[in-house]
């Protein structure tokens, strides 16, 4: 009994997921060039990039800030660490739609690391699983040929049985296999402790609470600080 209830909640869950609405300068009075501020890694600001879908996006929150990827910010600057967080959710969004708008979004600012939550909604779909795997490398491949030296990181996620015990598993060991061909970090996954808990979704039953944005900023956390 208890294997159908998580696996009925981690299928509301998924479907939820879909629901949601989507200096250098010169002297102008000499030809010698202003002198270059020093690079100092410890002070220089560096991007980190969210890109997925509504969990990213913080659906059915009161305030942004109370999203996962703002929960992160706050973190960061509780230490003084140089790095600022770009929340670029769209709910709704599928492999095929991240792959679509990615170009678009590599060209607003540089990024230093990319953390990568989409899949969940081709779940949902029955989208062909090879095509899944070939959306999320296709992202993977326009972040690096953009910037080289990104450091990237891979948000995990599941579906349940209901289209096959197969398609479930395959599905779920897409993201730590391109995680490893990557050299990704892996977040297992991004909702443990939150999925199919009530007291930490909304009133629909899906879409993680403040509190449960908390905890989800905790799994990512965990993962992230490994490469800060």
């Amino acid at each position: 009994m208890k294997k159908i209830v998580g696996a009925l909640s981690i299928l509301c869950i998924v479907f939820f997921l879909s629901c949601g609405n989507n200096d250098q300068r010169r002297d102008t009075k000499s030809n010698t060039p202003q002198q270059k501020t020093p690079y100092d890694p410890k002070t220089t600001i560096k991007n980190i990039l969210f890109f997925g879908n509504s969990l990213t996006a913080g659906y059915g929150l009161d305030e942004p800030g109370q999203a996962f990827p703002a929960l992160i910010q706050q973190k960061i600057d509780s230490l003084k660490m140089p790095y600022r967080v770009i929340n670029g959710g769209n709910s709704g969004e599928t492999t095929s739609g991240g792959l679509g708008r990615i170009d678009f979004i590599l060209k607003q600012q540089p990024i230093d690391i990319f953390v990568l939550e989409l899949g969940a909604n081709d779940g949902l779909r029955g989208v062909p699983l090879d095509q899944t795997r070939k959306n999320l490398q296709g992202i993977i491949d326009k972040v690096k040929a953009k910037h080289p030296n990104v450091k990237l990181v891979m948000a995990g996620m599941q579906v349940p049985p209901n289209m096959g015990q197969d398609y479930a598993t395959t599905f779920r060991n897409i993201f730590p296999e391109l995680a490893k061909k990557n050299n990704m970090i892996l977040i297992p996954f991004l909702l443990k402790g939150v999925g199919g808990e009530a007291k930490y979704n909304q009133r629909d039953g899906i879409h993680p609470t403040a509190e449960g944005h908390g905890i989800v900023a905790e799994n990512v956390w965990n993962e992230l600080k490994k490469i800060l």
